[in-house]
């Protein structure tokens, strides 16, 4: 696998997650988790925008169906309208805790994960929030709950809680919208730790490595095909966007890295492949 990257925006985020084409827009919103900031790239005019302040840790971002964001805060999801207005669907606040990775599923719903601060084990879970604010746990003892993904025919589900080592699948009910039968997909092997994932059109997983400045994809049986190599250590999530979906962008962090050159960049891999497109949130 032979593919390079550049610098869509050379951002310093202190911690930067959660990267998701809005197709509306036409940009790519992410996260820097720490700063408490939701940001857009705009790969057609090249600029990388200020969109929010969230005011408290913001784990990941997505597009609502009707317009605004839906949020994965500290204290729990967040719906902010179009007009910059906020208000809480459900607020779930937890000692030591805050919202981390996220993603929209096929059933309409945010899986959103959570993880303590000081990362200690079992602390956090993965719930699946409703549309109209209910709430249900998918797991718990959870440690960093991280990437959530699915196949393109929605039947199964990749997941990472980083310190396993591993993504697991689970078999998923997009119409109940009910995963089950956790099992390993694939052990990632160092360096670095599985972090923040996608999956493209041929049902390819791509994670990127949190401390191993790369992201790894595999075949849809679980098999290590290549890797595409980043100058950023905190390689965190990966996403497919631009025309078509063929690019895949690159988040990372500079937390941890003695203010390394690249640390925190935005980064994109032209025609990479061809992502999926990423549902709207319901609500």
């Amino acid at each position: 696998m032979t593919l390079t990257y550049e610098i869509a925006a050379a951002a310093g985020a202190t911690l930067g997650e959660g990267p998701t084409w809005d197709p509306v827009a036409g940009r790519l919103l992410w996260v820097d988790i720490l700063a408490c900031e939701v940001r857009a790239y705009d790969p057609a005019a090249g600029t990388d925008t200020l969109v929010r302040r969230t005011g408290q840790h913001v784990g990941a971002a997505k597009p609502r169906a009707g317009g605004g964001l839906v949020a994965n805060l500290r204290d729990g999801v967040g719906l902010y309208d179009p007009d910059g207005s906020f208000r809480w669907l459900a607020e779930l606040p937890a000692d030591g805790c805050r919202g981390n990775d996220a993603a929209v599923g096929p059933d309409g719903a945010l899986w959103a994960g959570t993880m303590a601060y000081d990362e200690r084990s079992g602390a956090g879970v993965l719930r699946r929030v409703r549309p109209d604010g209910r709430v249900s746990t998918v797991l718990d003892g959870v440690t960093i709950s991280n990437g959530v993904a699915w196949s393109p025919d929605g039947r199964l589900m990749y997941y990472v809680d980083t310190p396993t080592g591993r993504i697991d699948v689970f078999d998923f009910d997009p119409d109940e919208g009910l995963a089950s039968g956790r099992r390993p997909f694939a052990e990632v092997t160092g360096p670095g730790s599985p972090d923040g994932l996608t999956v493209d059109a041929a049902g390819r997983v791509w994670v990127a490595l949190w401390g191993g400045g790369r992201v790894v994809r595999f075949d849809p049986a679980g098999r290590a095909e290549g890797a595409v190599e980043f100058p950023a250590a905190q390689t965190t999530a990966c996403a497919f966007g631009g025309p078509g979906l063929r690019d895949l962008y690159v988040t990372s962090a500079a937390v941890g890295t003695d203010g390394a050159a690249h640390a925190g960049s935005l980064f994109v891999v032209p025609d990479a492949g061809e992502g999926l497109p990423a549902p709207a949130f319901g609500g």
